[in-house]
């Protein structure tokens, strides 16, 4: 069982990123210890990106770590320009970077679009961070209130999530290294070196705009060759099947081999309305169980499930076209059909291995809070405006392709 300790307990973990990491206090060092926290080490960052990328084994722990780093070095960055940061603040703004990702459930999006229904992982996040409060007598008060952005001081919610957060400055890096895609290796240091505060608004330093620059094309980049690599698509679209059918099973009264935690949310609706009274269910759900159950569903008598199972787990995915403009309908009805001739099912049983959809990547959303740079005169303007560098104002428009999935022909 859990305790909270008093102590000023402080402890250093070996990151391979930014080397020694400085737990700063006993009551990170306790959330760090909670059982909620070190689910993370079972929760994939990147999802199925290992299918891709075979050294991308990176977990939410690990970032999560490597975020309580980057902004610890920011903090120190501030309060050397002479901004006043309180200690109540710095443990506010820490906790809050620690705590972010904690909602993410097994391969991150994946139980977004299927086994949970309208609830991201933002707002169990927000309800771990609640519930920890109460077990910390009070002390996630003030990093609750910066992680929903209602603290009145702009620059600390902005350091948690922005458009050149704490959050994105690691993963890029992070991501990028375990990916072995050096295109995203952006340059952390200089970045956050660069950071300033005025008039309570996260601003970077005029003499930094090139390296914002590096940071917003590198995080383009990652997302076309990376994050929304066809292959990754097809892997996330699949386990997102797999959850969904093994649910609508569940619900028509098969009984599926699996773990308690998976199996409450396989047989019962959770929503927005009642994950709260889940949450502690949640928390023993992680990748593990996932991987485990699709092993066995691998030998189901349903054909669906068995089927896209084994699509995952012996890594025989469906193949993936994309291009700009959308898919003809008779295309995809076409391959349904043949799918239903060759396998004798339904349109609705083909419907899960014959989909299209849209993927966008916009590297830089100015509307929701932009990348401000502060002028050596004192002005303070967009990044874009700052910028001598013409493609960058391209990197502000939302770039939608289109993509359509469907098995291969086997013979």
């Amino acid at each position: 069982m859990a305790s909270v300790s008093s102590s000023n307990k402080t402890t250093i973990i070996n990151d391979p990123i930014y080397g020694f990491i400085t737990i700063p206090n006993g009551v990170i060092f306790d959330l760090i210890q909670h059982k909620y926290f070190q689910r993370l080490r079972r929760i994939s960052q990147m999802g199925l990106s290992y299918l891709v990328y075979p050294g991308a084994h990176h977990t939410r722990f690990q970032h999560a770590i490597g975020c309580l780093g980057v902004m610890q070095k920011a903090l120190k960055v501030l309060v050397d320009k002479g901004v006043t940061i309180s200690e109540e603040e710095k443990n506010g703004v820490l906790i809050a970077i620690l705590l972010h990702d904690i909602g993410h459930g097994p391969f991150s999006h994946a139980m977004e679009h299927s086994i949970v229904e309208g609830v991201n992982h933002e707002h169990i996040s927000l309800l771990f961070m609640e519930s920890l409060n109460e077990e910390f007598n009070g002390s996630l008060t003030l990093a609750i209130q910066i992680f929903k952005g209602t603290y009145h001081r702009a620059f600390l919610n902005q350091l948690v999530s922005g458009q050149l957060d704490m959050d994105r400055t690691d993963y890029l890096k992070r991501d990028s290294f375990y990916t072995g895609m050096a295109e995203g290796n952006i340059n952390t240091e200089r970045i956050v070196a660069m950071l300033n505060v005025k008039d309570d608004e996260l601003v970077v330093e005029e003499k930094g705009i090139y390296t914002v620059e590096k940071f917003l094309v590198a995080r383009r980049l990652m997302y076309w060759q990376v994050y929304l690599h066809k292959t990754g698509i097809v892997a996330e679209q699949l386990i997102t099947r797999v959850l969904k059918r093994a649910k609508e099973l569940s619900h028509s009264g098969v009984q599926l081999h699996s773990s308690a935690a998976l199996s409450h949310f396989l047989n019962y609706r959770i929503g927005v309305e009642n994950i709260e009274k889940s949450l502690d269910i949640f928390s023993q759900l992680d990748d593990y169980d996932i991987i485990s159950a699709m092993k066995e569903w691998c030998s189901h008598e349903d054909f669906v499930l068995s089927e896209l199972s084994k699509c995952v787990i012996e890594r025989d995915l469906l193949k993936v076209k994309i291009r700009k403009k959308p898919f003809k309908k008779s295309k995809i009805a076409l391959h349904k059909a043949m799918l239903m001739d060759t396998y004798r099912i339904s349109e609705d049983e083909a419907s899960y291995f014959v989909f299209a959809g849209t993927i966008s990547n916009q590297a830089y959303n100015y509307k929701k809070g932009g990348i401000n740079i502060l002028l050596n005169n004192g002005k303070i303007i967009d990044v874009v405006k700052a910028s001598d560098q013409l493609s960058l104002k391209s990197l502000t428009k939302e770039v939608v392709k289109n993509y359509l999935c469907y098995p291969k022909v086997k013979g």
